[in-house]
């Protein structure tokens, strides 16, 4: 196993990012200090505070926010640099490590910069099963069905670009149990983490919505889903 892997999970809100990460955890992957338990996720979403703010700060500049995402690459300023720097200059104290944020899909190229090597994962869920679980929420929280939609279609459009430019791996998040827990094994292999068969962190409970998903989609959202859907493992 490489010494300096670093992995970034990459994928929509609601869409098993926080429950690939906690899989990779449990093979050997460090997230640093993460939340392990909220109210719309029982085992917490897995993410660095640090990371999450520094991503929203990167989105704010330009005026944009994880539910007004910007149509491409999120523009990086030098205090960011510095902010990210410090970031990784604390977290490359242990080894393998990763991260986990949404947002990362629009602030990627500026951590490509000081990890050029990072390995990618991408994680993928049904845009219905998506816009429901976002609209179960309260409060500010709440994403209408309809806004749900889009907000899916800007954050995989993002995905699927990527995953054109640097190929790397996507498992699909609606996949049955089994199927799932053998893919992260197989991703974990991939990555070279050490404890690649002691992927026990998933249970059925973490995927919330059990919307239908056979209502029509748009065509723009069901070609880039489809896409997707293709280039899983």
């Amino acid at each position: 196993m490489s010494g300096n892997l670093v992995v970034i999970i990459l994928g929509m809100h609601r869409s098993g990012t926080s429950c690939l990460a906690g899989s990779l955890e449990s093979t050997g992957l460090f997230l640093g200090d993460v939340n392990t338990a909220a109210p719309h996720n029982r085992k917490g979403n897995r993410e660095n505070l640090t990371i999450m703010q520094l991503n929203d700060q990167v989105l704010a500049n330009t005026g944009h926010a994880w539910n007004e995402p910007p149509p491409g690459d999120a523009q990086w300023t030098t205090a960011d640099h510095e902010q990210r720097d410090a970031i990784i200059d604390e977290l490359s104290e242990r080894s393998p490590w990763g991260f986990k944020d949404p947002r990362t899909l629009f602030t990627l190229t500026g951590w490509r910069e000081r990890l050029p090597s990072a390995r990618l994962v991408g994680t993928l869920r049904h845009p219905m099963k998506v816009a429901a679980s976002l609209a179960k929420r309260g409060g500010v929280l709440h994403i209408p069905p309809e806004r749900g939609i889009q907000l899916w279609r800007q954050y995989n459009a993002r995905l699927l670009q990527l995953k054109e430019q640097l190929d790397f791996p996507i498992l699909d998040f609606d996949s049955d149990a089994t199927a799932y827990q053998q893919k992260v094994s197989t991703v974990a292999k991939m990555l070279g983490l050490a404890n690649a068969r002691e992927a026990d962190f998933f249970d059925d409970t973490l995927r919330q919505s059990s919307s239908r998903h056979d209502a029509p989609l748009d065509e723009q959202t069901s070609t880039i889903y489809e896409a997707l859907k293709a280039a899983c493992l």
